[in-house]
């Protein structure tokens, strides 16, 4: 017998080459266009800028995990994310990231929250083959 899982959510296409993707336990939503150099009018983040963001967004999110159990904040700690395309197939080959963390913690701290977000689930689902240059700076 199969297995049923719960959607998470919804994709519907909106025609010019845009979606809207629906979380549909919580609601939110957020807009795709296909980017200026594929086609797009570049309005919103595209489906590969999303992966390149959610990179990000893992990290912190599990750096966040793991800095509560070492009694460290780090809000107000920011990504910038570059995603660099590839064509013959039209992929990501790279993303960087650097990181500006805010947190008051020491040295071995900052290597255990590091070690962390290099391990994200994200990091981890993505195709060997994508470059990752990640960077953190601490303030």
């Amino acid at each position: 017998m199969k297995e049923t899982r719960p959607i998470t959510s919804q994709v519907t296409y909106l025609g010019d080459l845009r979606c809207n993707s629906k979380h549909l336990k919580s609601g939110s939503e957020y807009p795709t266009d296909a980017p200026i150099d594929n086609n797009g009018k570049g309005e919103a983040f595209s489906p590969t800028d999303t992966v390149a963001a959610g990179l990000a967004s893992c990290m912190m999110t599990v750096m966040g995990i793991k800095a509560a159990d070492l009694k460290v904040d780090l809000a107000g700690s920011t990504a910038q994310v570059t995603k660099i395309m590839a064509a013959e197939p039209r992929r990501i080959s790279k993303i960087e990231v650097q990181l500006s963390m805010k947190g008051n913690c020491d040295k071995r701290a900052q290597l255990i929250l590091e070690r962390v977000a290099q391990t994200c689930p994200v990091m981890n689902s993505l195709h060997p083959d994508i470059e990752k240059n990640i960077e953190f700076s601490w303030s």
